[in-house]
């Protein structure tokens, strides 16, 4: 009796289903490649892949028949194959290849680029039918830094962010496992990824072959301002704080609302922070002393008040975007309210909080570990720590003549 089926589109040129008497799943793999760190990144399968192969056979049983399927549906131009993950929920979809070559002199340049050229890639892999409102991308490119292992652009329902935390928890696991690094080491491996807000370095956990937690270390994170006072159409006088962890950040608790983050419903939560974020993007002139591209409002994050130092976790529902909503503790804000948190003296430098998701219940911990400064700003290096999981592979394909192949969202 069939009790499950399994497709993979990673097979040679055909995957061979056979119906016979019992069921069975083969999988082998062959060596990985090594590769330097100055391949291009945005296209894995000309680098990194070459020489990968990955072969799967799956026969079930129930009589005598064998059905032959081709590798890829009909479709039109390239595909687009990548990896997915989570990170405490919060989606990541890792670009492999079938994007063009991502033009630009600097990541912040090649963020530009993919705006203004690409971005009908970002709709076609975040909305749906092959994505959703919430899903969360990740292209990786060539970094200009010497230091760095690989660059990468961040993308979900509006547009590209600067830093995403979670991301960068993900992505110390894929470059370990996917050969990115050659030659990892124990107990840890050390791996420089150069967001558009700057280099992060990750440090992933690796014994005899096998990932395990990510900590990575922000770059110079602080507040940007704290007690200001913005009118919220609904709510009235609201006062919150902006601070800063790769990307800015409004804080504040949800009992000002009403609204408790780890039992009121998403909606409302959604509709309070996304109110709060228009109001501080209309009222409060933003800067960042490093670029322009970093001086703009990412999103709100709701919290439980919890402030002042305590074992227990405390809480947060991060919306940021287009009111998309973070399943993770949110890695770059729980940057900016360590940071905050800081400036505030309510915790020390090497004090270890833990940080809760409101949406899911998936914990980050978070340290400030450094003082620094960014131009005027005092500022903090915070360490955070994760754990990411893979949850497939896929390749995607377009036919010319469906009206929705560049994809749609739902509100």
């Amino acid at each position: 009796m069939i009790t499950s089926s399994f497709l993979s589109l990673l097979a040679g040129r055909y995957l061979l289903i056979t119906i016979k008497l019992h069921y069975s799943v083969e999988v082998s793999f062959s060596s990985r490649p090594q590769r330097g760190n100055k391949e291009p990144l945005h296209n894995l399968p000309a680098g990194v892949w070459k020489s990968k192969t990955l072969k799967v056979s799956t026969v079930y049983s129930c009589d005598e028949c064998s059905m032959e399927f081709p590798k890829l549906p009909p479709h039109s131009g390239s595909v687009l194959s990548v990896v997915d993950m989570h990170t405490g929920g919060e989606p990541l979809r890792i670009i492999l290849s079938g994007c063009p070559e991502v033009n630009g002199d600097t990541i912040l340049a090649k963020r530009r680029y993919v705006r203004e050229h690409l971005d009908h890639l970002r709709k076609v892999l975040m909305f749906e039918p092959r994505g959703h409102y919430d899903m969360y991308g990740a292209l990786l490119v060539r970094s200009e830094l010497a230091e760095a292992d690989l660059g990468v652009l961040f993308m979900h329902n509006e547009g590209y962010s600067t830093m995403c935390g979670h991301a960068v928890i993900a992505l110390g696991r894929f470059a370990v496992d996917y050969g990115l690094i050659k030659a990892p080491t124990s107990p840890e491996t050390q791996i420089n990824i150069h967001c558009p807000c700057g280099l992060v370095k990750a440090f992933t956990q690796y014994s005899n072959g096998t990932t395990g937690a990510v900590r990575f270390h922000s770059v110079p994170a602080f507040a940007f301002a704290t007690d200001v006072s913005v009118s919220v159409p609904r709510y009235g006088p609201i006062t919150v704080d902006i601070s800063y962890g790769g990307a800015l950040y409004a804080f504040v608790s949800a009992e000002k609302f009403g609204l408790d983050v780890n039992k009121s419903k998403t909606r409302d939560l959604v509709d309070a922070a996304t109110a709060v974020s228009d109001a501080v993007k209309s009222q409060v002139k933003l800067y960042h002393p490093v670029s322009e591209d970093l001086a703009f409002l990412y999103g709100t994050i709701l919290t439980d008040g919890k402030d002042a130092f305590s074992e227990e976790p405390t809480a947060n529902v991060c919306v940021f975007a287009d009111a998309q909503v973070d399943r993770s503790p949110t890695g770059s804000g729980v940057t900016a309210r360590i940071a905050l948190q800081y400036h505030k003296g309510l915790i020390e430098l090497n004090q270890t909080r833990s940080f809760k998701s409101g949406a899911t219940g998936s914990v980050f911990t978070g340290k400030a570990i450094e003082e620094t400064t960014c131009g005027d700003f005092r500022a903090v290096v915070v360490e955070v720590t994760g754990h990411a999981h893979y949850s497939g592979v896929a390749s995607f394909t377009q036919e010319s003549d469906d009206p929705l192949r560049e994809g749609f969202l739902l509100r």
